[in-house]
């Protein structure tokens, strides 16, 4: 199937200092997936996300959305994207009910069960004035406008920064669901990287606007590991040497180390030349995102 959303040494600079955004980035998001869109603040997340629905453009190189280069987007490509902006703008001073009604009318195939559904989930009462909500309530109507016109491509900055933890798991249930319904591409730019974990399949990793990773999750748990190191004669060194321990804390007793999973034997050998006992445990999204943007350092 061919990927939704393409970017060929796509560069992005603001500003009359041309301050750099996106820089050279080259990476194609999997179709059917849902795609975790990682990176620190300022790593280019936002500015990507913008420049494929065409509200940013590209100062060299390309981006692609469906086929099209999202300067070109037209009417066959905006009905068939979602869009969830980390702020939302509204008209506020219509209801919620109104709002909706008025973005109903430019898709022909609007789901008005699906906005039902929603609003209930949800827990948005459709007759409150938007100027009235509150920053998680709006980003709760934000969704609500991005998806029930069933969208191949369905793109999410931050939208679950303010909802509280019940909202958030009927919203990532849901989304869930939309992969089933629509077989959609689902993007999602997140720090709550546990709620993310639940999600997603794929992972995107930028760092100061540069890719530092594209693969499936599963590759990365396969790659990456935690072990804790456990010594009864109390033998493990100050510091490892061996090139694979990314990082390690602990004391010569017990220490904790993220590894790139070594070739077979070096677990082994590791053990016998310490004394030592191995737990393997996989990681986190949370424990893997230093990893990916190269921020942590073995240290003792």
């Amino acid at each position: 199937m061919k990927s939704p959303l393409v970017t060929h040494q796509l560069t992005k600079r603001f500003g009359a200092d041309s301050r750099m955004a996106i820089n050279a980035l080259s990476v194609e998001f999997p179709a059917g997936r849902v795609v975790g869109l990682l990176g620190r603040n300022g790593a280019g997340k936002s500015t990507l996300l913008h420049t494929a629905c065409g509200l940013v453009l590209p100062t060299t190189g390309a981006c692609t959305t469906l086929g099209r280069p999202c300067g070109d987007l037209d009417a066959t490509e905006l009905r068939q994207l979602g869009f969830v902006a980390q702020e939302g703008r509204f008209l506020d001073w219509m209801t919620v009910n109104q709002q909706l009604y008025f973005n109903a009318s430019f898709y022909p195939k609007w789901d008005h069960v699906r906005e039902q559904r929603l609003l209930t989930d949800l827990e948005l009462d459709p007759t409150r004035k938007i100027v009235q909500l509150s920053v998680g309530d709006r980003q709760k109507l934000g969704v609500i406008l991005a998806v029930c016109h069933h969208p191949r491509l369905l793109l999410l900055d931050e939208p679950m920064s303010a909802l509280d933890p019940i909202v958030r798991t009927r919203l990532m249930a849901f989304l869930v669901d939309l992969i089933r319904e629509d077989d959609s591409t689902i993007v999602v730019s997140s720090h709550i990287l546990g709620d993310v974990e639940k999600i997603v399949d794929w992972v995107v990793c930028l760092d100061r606007g540069e890719l530092a990773l594209s693969a499936a999750l599963d590759e990365l748990q396969e790659t990456y590991a935690e072990w804790i190191v456990t010594s009864a004669e109390a033998r493990l060194p100050v510091r490892f040497s061996e090139p694979w321990v990314l990082a390690q804390e602990g004391d010569a007793r017990q220490a904790r180390l993220c590894v790139r999973v070594p070739a077979p034997g070096a677990e082994q050998d590791l053990a016998a030349s310490h004394g030592a006992t191995i737990v393997r445990r996989p990681m986190t999204l949370d424990q893997l995102f230093p990893l990916l943007v190269n921020e942590r350092r073995p240290a003792a």
